[in-house]
C-alpha cells in the first residue's frame, strides 16, 4: 500500500464555534479538510458507540452498534431548527449551553442533559409534522429501522427499560424482562412505543449526519478511522439480548506484567468462543459489518484477546486463558480477524503482554501491528537500545504514543540521561545529538516527528497532541478521575485552519517522508 500519515484524535475532543460542549459529527468535515492540508490522509477516532450510563470512557459501551447521541449536532438537525433552534431553549438552558461551550474540558453530564433536551424538542416536531402525517421523511425512518432491526430493536427497547428502571442493570430487572419472556417484551414494547420510536429517530439522524460527514471527508482525500473495543459493558443491550455469547460468571482482564503484579481486572463479560464458533460468529460478523459501514479503517482493540482471553472466575478460582491451548488460540484469533478484515482495513492494537505467536499470526495475515517509538527496544538481545524505525516492518503502524500514554513531550523530558543518549544514537536523530537538549522545544518536537514519519512502516499515526507539541492527555490508565476522557483541543476548528505555520510544518514532514496525499 502507499505510505500514509494519519492523526489520532477523539471525536469528543474537537471544538467548533457552534458545538454544544463536545465534538460533533459535522465537525469531522472541517477537521478532515485540515487533515488534508496538513498532509494527513487518515483521521483515526476513538470509539463512538454509546457509552454506558454515567461513564465517560468509550470502551465500555451500552451498545456495540448504536452511535452515541451526544455526537449529534442539534444545529444540523432539520427538526430542531424548524422547532425554533436555540430560541426553543429556555434562558437558563442557553446560559448553560454557553458555559459548556466555553469549558476547557468536556462536561459530559451537563452536555448530555442539554442534548437530550434539544433532541426531545426536535423529535416532538418530527412526530407531529412528519410521523403523524406519514410523510416521506417518516417513511425514510421506517426504512432505516427495518434495515437496522437486527440491533436497533433490542437496543431501543433496552434503553427504554433501562431508563424506566432508574438506571439499574438488566440483571436486576423483574425476571420476565431480565430473561426476555416474549409476552413481557411485547407488553414492554407497547408501553414504550414512543420512547422506542424516539431512540430509532435519534439513531437515524446520527446515521444521516455520519454519512454526510464521511462522504465529505473522503471527498477531501481523508479516510475516517474507527476503534473497535474488545468488549461491551456487561450492562449492555448486546449482552442482555445475546447472553448465550457471553460468560457472566467471570470477568475479562489481562495477566500480570511489568505494570501490575496481579494483572488487571476489567470487569467485562467473557466471550464464549465455543458458542460463537458453533453458531458461525453472527454477532461479531454484524459488528464487523457495522464498522465497515461507518469507517474506512479501524483499530482492533486488545487483539491478543481474540486469540486467548484472560479471565478471572467470579468464584475465586485461579485466572486462566480461553482457549487454553496455543493451536486453538491461533485458530480462534485468525477466524475472528478474518471476519473483521472483510469490508474495511484493520490494524491491530498488539501492545502489552503479547506472545510471539500472535505477532507471527498478524504478519501472516498482513495485519499491521503497532510500533510505539518509545517502547521499541532490543529487549530480546538483553539490551535496551532503541530499534531504528527505518528498519521497522512495512506492515506496521508507526506512532509516538497512544490515547493511554503521556505526551511525547512529557516522555522526552522524563528520560534519564542514559536513555536519552540511547534515543539520540538513532541515525535519524544525528542533527539533534550535537546539542542533546534535556528540555522539550520545537526542534525536539520536529525531530521526533520526523523520526516516526521516516519509519519503514506503511502507516505513521500521530496523536494530535504530539503533532502540535502539546502535553494534554486523553486517559491515564488505572485511574478514575474527572479528567480522563474529557480532553478538548484548545482552539476551535476555524482557528486551527487559520494556523498556516502548523499546517505547512506538518505537510512538509509528510512530503519529505513520502506520505503526503495528492494536492
Amino acid at each position: 500500500m502507499a505510505r500514509q500519515a494519519g492523526v489520532l484524535l477523539p471525536l469528543f475532543s474537537l471544538r467548533s464555534q457552534a458545538d454544544w460542549g463536545v465534538g460533533e459529527i459535522p465537525d469531522l468535515v472541517p477537521f478532515a479538510r485540515w487533515c488534508a492540508d496538513a498532509g494527513f490522509s487518515l483521521a483515526l477516532l476513538l470509539p463512538v458507540n454509546e457509552a454506558s450510563r454515567g461513564q465517560n470512557s468509550p470502551y465500555g459501551a451500552i451498545s456495540a452498534f448504536a452511535l452515541d447521541p451526544v455526537y449529534l449536532a442539534p444545529s444540523a438537525l432539520p427538526d430542531f431548527q424548524a422547532a425554533g433552534g436555540l430560541d426553543a431553549l429556555s434562558p437558563d438552558e442557553r446560559a448553560r449551553l454557553a458555559a459548556v461551550r466555553a469549558a476547557p474540558a468536556v462536561q459530559w453530564d451537563e452536555v448530555r442533559r442539554l442534548k437530550r433536551r434539544a433532541l426531545e424538542i426536535a423529535f416532538a416536531r418530527f412526530e407531529r409534522e412528519e410521523w403523524n402525517r406519514r410523510t416521506e421523511r417518516a417513511r425514510a425512518l421506517e426504512a432505516f429501522a427495518r434495515q437496522e432491526a437486527g440491533w436497533l430493536d433490542d437496543y431501543a427497547l433496552f434503553v427504554a427499560l433501562h431508563d424506566e428502571a432508574g438506571g439499574r442493570a438488566w440483571t436486576d430487572w423483574p425476571a420476565p424482562l431480565r430473561d426476555r419472556d416474549p409476552a413481557a417484551l411485547a407488553t414492554a414494547r407497547a408501553r414504550h412505543a414512543r420512547e422506542i420510536l424516539f431512540q430509532a429517530w435519534v439513531q437515524w439522524q446520527a446515521e444521516e449526519q455520519w454519512r454526510r460527514a464521511r462522504a465529505a471527508a473522503n471527498g477531501a482525500g481523508v479516510e475516517l478511522g474507527g476503534d473497535l473495543p474488545f468488549m461491551v459493558a456487561p450492562d449492555s443491550a448486546d449482552v442482555w439480548a445475546r447472553r448465550g455469547d457471553f460468560r457472566l460468571d467471570a470477568r475479562v482482564g489481562v495477566p500480570p506484567d511489568a505494570f501490575s503484579a496481579t494483572g488487571q481486572d476489567w470487569g467485562l463479560p467473557v466471550y464464549r468462543w465455543d458458542v460463537m464458533d458453533r453458531e458461525g460468529y453472527p454477532w461479531l460478523t454484524a459488528r464487523a459489518r457495522r464498522m465497515a459501514d461507518l469507517f474506512d479503517l479501524y483499530r482492533v482493540d486488545h487483539v491478543v484477546g481474540l486469540y486467548r482471553t484472560y479471565y478471572f472466575p467470579n468464584d475465586g478460582a485461579p485466572p486462566a486463558f480461553v482457549p487454553s491451548e496455543e493451536g486453538a488460540q491461533i485458530a480462534n484469533g485468525e477466524r475472528v480477524l478474518g471476519i473483521f478484515s472483510e469490508g474495511a482495513r484493520v490494524v491491530a492494537e498488539d501492545l502489552g503482554v503479547v506472545p510471539d505467536f500472535v505477532r507471527a499470526s498478524l504478519e501472516r495475515l498482513r495485519i499491521p501491528g503497532y510500533r510505539v517509538q518509545r517502547w521499541e527496544k532490543n529487549w530480546e538481545a538483553g539490551g535496551n537500545a532503541f530499534r531504528d524505525p527505518a528498519r521497522w516492518p512495512p506492515v506496521s503502524v508507526a506512532t509516538t504514543g497512544t490515547h493511554d500514554s503521556e505526551s511525547v513531550a512529557d516522555w522526552y523530558e522524563g528520560l534519564a540521561r542514559e536513555e536519552r543518549a540511547q534515543l539520540l544514537a538513532l541515525p535519524a536523530l544525528e542533527p539533534l545529538r550535537a546539542r542533546a537538549p534535556e528540555r522539550w522545544d520545537d526542534g525536539v518536537r520536529d525531530a521526533l516527528l520526523a523520526l516516526v514519519y521516516g519509519a519503514a512502516s506503511d502507516l505513521a499515526l500521530v496523536p494530535f497532541q504530539d503533532a502540535l507539541g502539546m502535553r494534554d492527555r486523553v486517559n491515564v490508565p488505572g485511574t478514575v478521575t474527572g479528567e480522563n476522557w474529557t480532553f478538548r483541543i484548545p482552539m476551535d476548528l476555524g482557528a486551527l485552519a487559520a494556523d498556516a505555520a502548523t499546517r505547512t510544518r506538518l505537510r512538509e514532514l509528510a512530503v519529505r517522508a513520502g506520505r503526503a496525499p495528492p494536492g
